[in-house]
């Protein structure tokens, strides 16, 4: 179990895997683009066991580091810094909020085997991807809980894997292997384990009204065996083709 996780990038869903992971034990480096100062209330409404610091001071205290960035801005992560590293990448590929980008849109990549070309030297982990912030936060649960829910993983690297899914019971779910980084796509936007599971049927709504909409819903437990049963059901389709609303 690590026992320093670095987070770059402190937005809805890095600051609830933040949440989680102090409540569960774990120090905490949070950091983000604008500077460790920005993260000042984050921390302290965070506690003792949560502190700021630069993208690159982050990953060198971690034993583990989430990369909850959009996928655009993958470029500016510190490769140097992550070298040997597992990182958990939490991006999606929105075409419409990202442009697009052809080796995504034909299939050739996924947008995790993409950031595992970037960070060459690092162990990318596809995770929390599928899952609406608030819904991370809420579904949470103890080991052998009866409502506890699974989430899907994939990975290239088989430590790194055993990394995560580790980190994934710690925080309260059971890690779903789905395998590689080639076959992420089955958890990605437009896929039938893609947020919907866990909150039930979508209102039609914009995404401001979507965001606040799932900060006013508990959430439904979706079950290991159930995320297995729709990542299996799971169809490739364009990435430009409609989808529900943004997850991070």
């Amino acid at each position: 179990m690590p026992h320093t996780l670095g987070l770059i990038g402190s937005g809805m869903i890095g600051s609830s895997i933040a949440r989680l992971a102090i409540s569960a034990g774990l120090e905490v480096v949070l950091s983000n683009s604008r500077g460790p100062e920005t993260l000042a209330d984050l921390v302290a409404d965070l506690g003792g066991g949560a502190r700021a610091a630069t993208p690159a001071a982050a990953a060198r205290a971690a034993d583990l580091v989430v990369a909850a960035i959009p996928l655009t801005a993958h470029q500016q992560l510190p490769t140097e810094a992550l070298a040997g590293k597992t990182v958990i990448d939490t991006a999606n590929y929105y075409p419409e909020r990202d442009g697009h980008l052809p080796e995504l849109d034909t299939g050739a990549l996924t947008s995790s085997a993409l950031l595992q070309r970037y960070l060459a030297d690092a162990h990318v982990v596809k995770a929390f991807n599928n899952i609406t912030p608030h819904q991370l936060r809420s579904l949470a649960r103890p080991v052998d809980a009866p409502d506890r829910s699974g989430l899907p993983i994939a990975a290239d690297n088989a430590e790194a894997r055993a990394e995560a899914i580790r980190l994934l019971d710690v925080l309260g779910y059971d890690a779903v292997d789905i395998g590689t980084l080639a076959v992420s796509w089955r958890s990605e936007p437009n896929t039938p384990v893609y947020i919907q599971p866990y909150l039930g049927d979508i209102p039609a709504m914009d995404v401001e009204a979507f965001l606040r909409w799932t900060g006013r819903t508990p959430g439904i437990a979706v079950p290991a065996t159930r995320v297995a049963e729709l990542i299996e059901s799971a169809v490739r389709r364009p990435a430009g083709e409609a989808r529900l609303p943004s997850a991070d």
